[in-house]
């Protein structure tokens, strides 16, 4: 488990509930970070991984990306 800081809505926000990638389950919803040229950024919708990738959780159509931590997902608001 690593601290991160992540943009949430415009606003950093620094959380110790994050894990490293490669610890990621499979076949539950989980809320996931990226970072790019902008920082690092958590993801607004669920996601599952699969075998080969990552995929939405509500639409299970396959995402192009390479998250870095990941933690349980939580019902938005």
């Amino acid at each position: 488990m690593t601290a991160t800081t992540v943009t949430l809505g415009g606003r950093q926000v620094v959380n110790a509930m994050w894990h490293p990638i490669s610890t990621a389950p499979f076949d539950h919803d989980l809320e996931l970070a990226v970072i790019d040229n902008n920082g690092t950024r958590a993801l607004c919708f669920a996601c599952r991984r699969i075998l080969g990738g990552w995929i939405k959780s509500d639409s299970r159509c396959p995402i192009e990306l390479r998250p870095t931590h990941w933690r349980d997902w939580t019902k938005k608001s």
